[in-house]
């Protein structure tokens, strides 16, 4: 939160398509990587794992999710913002253990009495992947990057729309002044790029950062090569200051068929699986107790949710799309939302592996976790909900039918993601639920969610983020200024909110420093987009996700305790992963397949440009 899902951002996504349109490899260079041993043929019809290049040690890690961007200054999905993760170092990090500030790029920090200067001490051993010294120039350059030019904004501007001036008085020294009080200073979650490699970048609307490799960075991982839809690769750094990761290489590979993907982690062609993100209940009962495969599941920090189309517009007051004007009716929004059994979608479709959902943000952040009151909450009750459609108009007809103001039906459109199971199956049981209430419902299941959703045109859609320790984020996609400048423009809204009510709230949280206050407010904010309907939070899913213990020896998850793997809010699971085969150098059951390999799947593979340089994802990818 990810702008997510989709910081999502990172929404994220946003939050773009969730999954574009798969293209065969047409060019016989283009698989020149294929390793033959890995190949079912009529001599070898077994698949067998590939061996990494050179015995070197790799892990592979099956995706549902494909990367919109990787410029640090467009990318929102869950996926694209976990590679930068890896790849660019943050100011601060969040501990694994509990997600309190530790040092990142930045070895201490200091705010001045009145909490509007912010002194930075930069570490002196930290050096880019091109040999060059990482500075607090380097720092102070992306953020005025940020500040100065919209298109370098998109993703993650809202940290820096409160930042007075950036400067860096010497190489190990940040100083950052701020117009007011802003709480997020520990949690600055920008990647910081080189200067001397992004100076000379002339569109940042335009420039994707996929066409020239490896790519210049200062994480534990240099970006080694991408192919869109297909894969993402990198490698080791050696020179990392935290210390060098134990894997050679990690690989993200894209399968658009999640079932494709697990079988592949059954054969040994994968060595990690999540799901979309968190595998189904049906493929983790699969995996469980299968030899050499571990089956991890902890508390997730996602939710997912129904989001309702406010009346799309832009900052310039004009609108666009075409939303049904009933979903403008506060009571109208409620009823949905009481039409709607949140424990069956736990019971049914995540058959126990997710929590209830009640407020904005999962009860994993438990400072930040809020539930309405008993006299707030908007509850299952079928009987409740007609009578509020009845109080704002909508009746039902002869047919049983709610009528709207111009006499027709109500039905609406529910954007869903092709590739998402949950999707489908909560959307049968909505059209089951409103269809007692007298209301139809078409349910879209697209490949690309995005176009329909930047455009507006839709009525209801599924949604969802991944939260971060600090929900500023999450909480900024949802402001009046989030939204796009026209109509043409993509802004960093996730759902066109623009209530003036929480944007007051927001603003007081941002500016509190004080904990236990900024946390009330916080959920003052929470109680307010209940309040208003837009967003239903159905569900707050576990993370599920599986790898196989023959080729990873010990992995560290987040919370240490409890958590997950994939998605974290840092690098730790794939910097600290060890491989199972730690003591040799070749490459044995240790490696997973390297890139290119196609063994019983079909590798996706992309041509030309991103279509949706600009575009946000629908937010369940953000990170």
């Amino acid at each position: 939160m990810s702008p997510q899902d989709q910081h999502g951002t990172r929404r994220s996504q946003p939050r773009s398509p969730r999954h574009r349109t798969a293209r065969l490899v047409a060019a016989a260079g283009a698989v020149a990587l294929t390793v033959s041993a890995g190949l079912a043929t009529p001599l070898n019809p077994a698949p067998q794992r590939a061996q990494a290049a050179e015995g070197k040690k790799t892990l592979t890690v099956a995706v549902a999710q494909s990367v919109d961007s990787l410029s640090p200054f467009l990318a929102v999905r869950l996926l694209s913002t976990s590679i930068l993760r890896l790849t660019y170092e943050y100011l601060t990090d969040y501990d694994p253990g509990d997600a309190h500030p530790v040092p990142g790029l930045a070895t201490s920090w200091k705010p001045s009495a009145d909490k509007l200067t912010w002194t930075y001490t930069i570490r002196s051993d930290a050096k880019w992947s091109d040999g060059e010294k990482v500075t607090a120039q380097d720092a102070a350059w992306t953020f005025d990057k940020m500040m100065t030019d919209e298109a370098a904004a998109t993703a993650n501007g809202s940290f820096v729309a409160n930042f007075r001036t950036v400067s860096a008085p010497s190489p190990t020294q940040l100083v950052i002044r701020l117009k007011k009080p802003q709480a997020t200073m520990t949690a600055l979650d920008v990647p910081i790029v080189p200067e001397h490699i992004w100076k000379d970048v002339k569109d940042f609307s335009k420039f994707n950062n996929d066409k020239s490799f490896p790519i210049v960075g200062d994480g534990p991982f240099v970006l080694t090569d991408y192919k869109a839809d297909s894969y993402v690769r990198l490698k080791a750094n050696k020179d990392f200051w935290r210390g060098a990761p134990k894997f050679d290489e990690l690989v993200f590979k894209y399968y658009k068929d999640q079932d494709a993907a697990v079988a592949a982690l059954r054969k040994g062609e994968v060595s990690f699986v999540a799901g979309q993100p968190a595998l189904t209940p049906a493929q983790a009962a699969s995996l469980k107790g299968q030899k050499d495969i571990h089956v991890n599941e902890g508390p997730g920090r996602r939710f997912y949710a129904l989001a309702t189309n406010p009346g799309a517009k832009a900052r310039n007051g004009q609108k666009f799309g075409d939303g049904d004007p009933s979903l403008l009716d506060q009571r109208v929004r409620n009823a949905l939302f009481m039409a709607v059994d949140r424990k069956a979608v736990i019971d049914k479709v995540f058959q126990g592996h997710a929590v209830e959902g009640q407020g904005y943000i999962p009860p994993r952040f438990s400072t930040y976790f809020w539930k309405p009151s008993a006299s707030q909450d908007l509850s299952y009750d079928p009987a409740k909900a007609a009578q509020l459609l009845d109080q704002a108009g909508y009746k039902k007809n002869a047919d049983g039918k709610r009528v709207g103001k111009n006499g027709k039906p109500l039905n609406y459109r529910v954007l869903c993601h092709a590739t998402d199971p949950n999707d489908k199956a909560v959307g049968q049981y909505l059209k089951e639920w409103w269809g007692k209430l007298g209301i139809g419902m078409t349910l879209d299941c697209l490949d690309n969610v995005t176009d329909p959703w930047l455009a507006g045109k839709y009525d209801l859609a599924f949604d969802g983020w991944s939260v971060n320790p600090d929900p500023d984020f999450v909480l900024s996609i949802h402001t009046c200024g989030a939204l796009p400048a026209t109509p043409k423009d993509t802004g960093a809204t996730d759902n066109f909110i623009c209530d003036k009510t929480y944007d007051e709230l927001y603003a007081k949280q941002l500016a509190e420093y004080d904990s236990a206050k900024r946390a009330d407010i916080v959920k003052q904010m929470e109680s307010r987009l209940y309040d208003l309907g837009y967003m239903n939070v159905m569900a707050y899913p576990n993370a599920v996700e599986a790898y196989r213990t023959d080729q990873i020896k010990s992995i560290e998850t987040m919370p240490k305790s409890a958590g997950n793997i994939y998605g974290q809010d840092g690098y730790w699971s794939w910097w600290s992963a060890v491989p199972a085969d730690s003591g040799s150098s070749s490459g044995g059951s240790s490696t997973g397949v390297i890139v290119g390999v196609v063994a019983g799947v079909v590798v996706l593979a992309a041509a030309g440009v991103f279509f949706a340089m600009r575009r946000r994802t629908t937010a369940d990818d953000r990170e």
